[in-house]
């Protein structure tokens, strides 16, 4: 059940600081104004809410296993958002970030 939990934390974590990013990239980048980048700059800040809420509360081992999430979920998020195509490469890469994240996270450990 703390698995399953902590995945969901991962997904809601990704979605707030990937979209946030991409919010305050359309802002800026894209010329879309200020309510973009405010609203951007709101979920970045939600985000970093979100990460406190995993069990494990080593902020490291936390912190760099989100890195393979928001490696894949930001290639997911261009496929979605911006019709971004991953070739193999970026695929492969995606899933030895997830397998990273699973090695960090869910590793059997004697405490």
């Amino acid at each position: 059940m703390l698995t399953a939990r902590s995945l969901a934390l991962f997904a809601l974590a990704a979605l707030f600081e990937i979209g946030g990013a991409w919010l305050v990239w359309q802002g800026v980048r894209e010329h879309r104004g200020w309510i973009w980048i405010g609203t951007g700059v709101l979920a970045l800040g939600i985000y970093g809410f979100v990460a406190t809420l995993q069990p494990d509360a080593e902020f490291g081992r936390v912190l760099a296993a989100y890195g393979g999430v928001f490696v894949a979920g930001s290639i997911a998020w261009g496929m979605a958002a911006d019709g971004y195509r991953p070739d193999r490469w970026d695929v492969i890469g995606a899933l030895v970030c997830l397998a990273g994240m699973a090695v960090i996270m869910y590793a059997p450990r004697s405490r």
